[in-house]
């Protein structure tokens, strides 16, 4: 008996759009996951005309029915341009987050169909964030930091590690200040158990040809650019083992290294969640605090961000590093442990080719982020909206015309057009303004860093990356995650 997947197989096989677009409309959430590769089938066969008919007519159903992920999913698939032969990454389900990577040959996608869906998409997001608004009070001012749009929506989750701060896969995110960053590996295995864990780290240059590594094979690279601390190969209890890698950060990119891929090796084969506890992290210091910390402590006020290693993997790449915008895109991947691969020497080359096909799938502008989320909610929840910018210095206040349709309000926040008001002031006064503004209010605040101090009699909700003063804000202030602002675009009917 032919199944409904092979019939649509077949009707795509065949150019047969019209076909495959009734059978999958009777199935909302695959035609919406199918979105990007219909539209290729339709541009291969009949590449100068428009959106088709049965398609248009079918999607607003369907993308009201469809829960947030395959929503957000194909709107970030298809929202930027595409070439001929680009690298496609795909992350199996699993307990585990692997991926694996090819060369997609398949026919582009042009804007002037991608373009009206995503037109279709951000107006299902107003909507369902209108209803939501609806079911609620509204709020009287929601607050946005800019630097939203660095942080990708939640997927997966089930497959991410544990983690100090709770940034989603994929994140860009600047790197602390200063010139030196530390990063460390530890770990504990359990009584009359031999674990043997390796820091490692791999450089590239800027078209991702190997550069160098510091691992246990060669604890300095070039001039003291990075430095190894020693190679550990047992962690008894009470006290484990501590492996660090400091990494002189203006030194390795004069030494031609613009990418530092950060891998955690288990050299004999132990599972990560076997351990009585590992975890790994980073953090900034400065050269007074790298010469006295030489030997391998570190102050729990000085970590950025700190993940455990947990689940059946044995091989982890937790961040990849630019040293040209000194910021850090946070991966959690796992690979595969082939025989013989625990060490960089040897293995540089596919981690190297992993770590280009993360960045590329993960590039500016290509998935969906927290940034439209926020700007939908802002948009539908609310008349009037404050924007504070990268640098935390300048502040844009939004309000909605009279006449003026949430969705052109909603463009007017994601492009970062016209605002009614525009200040510049030092980071902590801004900071202070904002407070003032969310003191009493029923707010929507969506913030990076929660350096807002706290205000007085808020209520409403709060998301942040970063903790901070913000966080002291009466508990009529509801927190959530960036999971749970996903969830808040379910379907509502």
């Amino acid at each position: 008996m032919e199944t409904f997947a092979a019939r649509v197989e077949q009707a795509l096989g065949q150019g047969d759009l019209p076909a495959a677009v009734r059978l999958l409309a009777r199935r909302p959430g695959e035609l919406v996951r199918r979105l990007h590769h219909l539209l290729r089938v339709h541009a291969t066969w009949l590449p100068d005309e428009p959106l088709p008919a049965e398609l248009a007519g079918a999607l607003p159903a369907a993308l009201r029915a469809v829960a947030p992920g395959p929503l957000l999913g194909a709107y970030g698939r298809l929202r930027a341009p595409r070439e001929y032969g680009e690298r496609r990454l795909y992350f199996p389900r699993g307990r585990v987050a692997s991926a694996h990577a090819r060369a997609d040959p398949g026919t582009p996608v042009p804007a002037a169909l991608s373009a009206p869906v995503c037109a279709l998409i951000e107006a299902e997001l107003l909507r369902r964030a209108g209803e939501s608004a609806r079911g609620a009070e509204r709020y009287e001012v929601a607050v946005l930091d800019a630097a939203l749009a660095d942080l990708v929506v939640p997927f997966a989750e089930r497959a991410s590690a544990r983690t100090l701060v709770a940034v989603p896969r994929g994140s860009v995110q600047p790197l602390p200040d200063g010139q030196r960053l530390r990063l460390f590996l530890h770990w504990m295995q359990r009584p009359h158990q031999r674990v043997d864990l390796d820091l490692s780290v791999a450089f590239y240059d800027e078209e991702w040809r190997f550069a160098g590594l510091c691992d246990y094979t060669r604890l300095v690279t070039g001039p003291r650019a990075a430095v190894h601390s020693g190679d550990y190969t047992s962690a008894p209890p009470p006290h484990g083992a501590t492996e660090f890698v400091d990494l002189d950060l203006p030194a390795l990119g004069e030494a031609g290294a613009r990418y530092a891929v950060v891998v955690v090796f288990s050299y004999n084969d132990v599972p990560f969640e076997d351990l009585t506890e590992a975890f790994a992290g980073f953090m900034a210091l400065t050269p007074a605090e790298a010469t006295r910390r030489r030997t391998g402590g570190f102050h729990p006020g000085s970590v950025r961000q700190r993940f455990d290693l947990a689940g059946s993997a044995r091989i982890r790449v937790p961040m990849i590093v630019d040293l040209g915008t000194r910021s850090h895109t946070w991966t959690d991947l796992d690979v595969g442990a082939a025989a013989g691969f625990h060490n960089l020497a040897r293995h540089h080359a596919e981690i190297g080719a992993l770590a280009a096909d993360v960045t590329a799938h993960f590039a500016p502008g290509t998935r969906a982020t927290l940034w439209d989320l926020a700007c939908a909610v802002g948009a539908a929840g609310s008349d009037e909206v404050l924007v504070r910018d990268r640098t935390g210095r300048g502040l844009d206040v939004y309000r909605r015309g009279a006449d003026e349709r949430v969705a052109a309000f909603a463009e007017r926040l994601r492009a970062g057009g016209r605002s009614d008001r525009h200040t510049e002031r030092p980071p902590d006064d801004t900071a202070r303004l904002i407070a003032e503004r969310l003191t009493g209010a029923r707010a929507f605040a969506a913030l990076v860093h929660a350096d807002v101090p706290a205000p007085a009699g808020v209520c409403g909700t709060l998301y942040r990356l970063h903790p901070g003063p913000t966080d002291a804000a009466p508990d009529t202030l509801e927190r959530i995650t960036a999971g749970e602002l996903t969830a808040r675009f379910a379907p509502n009917e």
